[in-house]
């Protein structure tokens, strides 16, 4: 195959998905910066192994290759990352409305939004990795279990029970942040 023609299939199949790559990435790396390095290296790999897909749609394919490129890339940056103290106190939730009663404004329901965006992306940042990349394929990408199965090279099975756990310790994150 030509480069023009790997470039163009390049192009079709995986260039409408690097948001969807980045968005995964993001929530594997949990850094802005990390993640656009394993979407570039996972790009270089999807653009250097293109001859192998014999798909219609890349976008499984170029999150099979994120998945595996932050995998790769995690264990040549693991000391750095153990070196880095968690700060629970960025990812602190605040309180919750605790009433039901309707925005007075716009700009108040905007706000109540926003927190509740926060609450849930905290959230998530709590998940065990597993269970947080089953939820951000499914919830966050719109991929099927079968998809999520072929990415993580796990059973469909698996892919169920993590979502549901991971739905649980979803549920019991909000719950506890509600009530502080």
């Amino acid at each position: 195959m030509d480069d023009q023609t790997r470039i163009s299939r390049f192009e079709r199949f995986f260039v409408p998905h690097l948001d969807a790559a980045y968005n995964f990435a993001r929530w594997l790396t949990r850094d802005e910066r990390n993640a656009e390095d394993v979407v570039q290296e996972a790009s270089l790999r999807a653009f250097k192994f293109i001859d192998s897909f014999h798909g219609d749609d890349g976008r499984a394919w170029l999150l099979g290759i994120v998945r595996n490129t932050y995998y790769t890339w995690l264990k040549r940056n693991k000391v750095a990352m153990l070196a880095v103290p968690f700060d629970e106190e960025s990812f602190d939730s605040g309180e919750l409305e605790a009433s039901g009663d309707r925005c007075a404004s716009p700009i108040d329901q905007l706000l109540q939004e926003k927190d509740a965006k926060r609450l849930v992306d905290a959230a998530l940042e709590r998940l065990p990795e597993e269970f947080r990349e089953a939820v951000v394929l499914r919830e966050l990408e719109g991929l099927s279990y079968k998809e999520i199965a072929a990415i993580a090279g796990i059973p469909l099975g698996t892919v169920m029970s993590r979502l549901a756990r991971a739905r649980k310790l979803l549920l019991q994150y909000l719950r506890q942040a509600q009530e502080s």
